[in-house]
């Protein structure tokens, strides 16, 4: 299990021409459904997109990497090959929307894990123009939330220790290695005196 969460990370290039079987992404979704929801409300459903058409529609909609301000995001090539769209059904809403979106993140944390022992990357796209919902005939009741793009990854991604608390900002070397700094354990763990 540590081995499957230190591989999951955030992959933003992959391998554009190597698809993604509608299968596969149903087996993806399924891990995402099993996930625990507050109040059992399950409001989660999920769009599947895995053409070249439809994904270089979804494609200019996105935004990429808010720490490499110098990077626009995959070059053709190295574009998603599939993505998942994360749609909020507000008619299945049991409690707040907050609680949906933790709801969401253990879902889709769900789902990334079982793609990467698919040997499958993804990244989670919050960071996208609200009009891409335009390009579908969404019902008013569905409300995109998040973007899963998904792909055999095109990149390394390592992680390392903080060199301080402070110094949390991805970023990229001079071969494309991207690196991602983690606090360590030690600096997550806090202890609390009784009052």
């Amino acid at each position: 299990m540590q081995e499957i969460i230190a591989k999951t990370r955030t992959f933003r290039r992959f391998i554009q021409k190597e698809r993604i079987s509608l299968t596969t992404l149903e087996e993806l979704i399924d891990l995402a459904r099993l996930g625990g929801s507050a109040r059992n409300g399950q409001p989660w459903q999920y769009m599947m997109i895995n053409t070249p058409e439809l994904c270089a529609k979804v494609f200019p909609f996105l935004g990429w990497a808010g720490y490499l301000t110098d990077w626009k995001g995959p070059v053709e090539g190295e574009r998603p090959s599939a993505y998942i769209l994360c749609l909020l059904n507000k008619q299945r809403l049991k409690g707040s929307e907050s609680e949906a979106q933790f709801d969401l993140g253990v879902a889709t944390q769900n789902l990334l894990l079982g793609a990467m022992e698919k040997r499958i990357g993804g990244c989670r796209i919050g960071a996208f123009n609200p009009q891409l919902a335009s390009l579908f005939d969404m019902p008013d009741h569905l409300q995109l939330s998040l973007i899963v793009a998904l792909g055999k990854p095109r990149e390394t991604v390592i992680l390392e220790e903080c060199k301080n608390d402070e110094d949390i900002r991805y970023w990229r070397d001079e071969h494309g290695v991207h690196h991602v700094p983690k606090r360590t354990l030690e600096s997550c763990l806090v202890s609390l005196a009784l009052r």
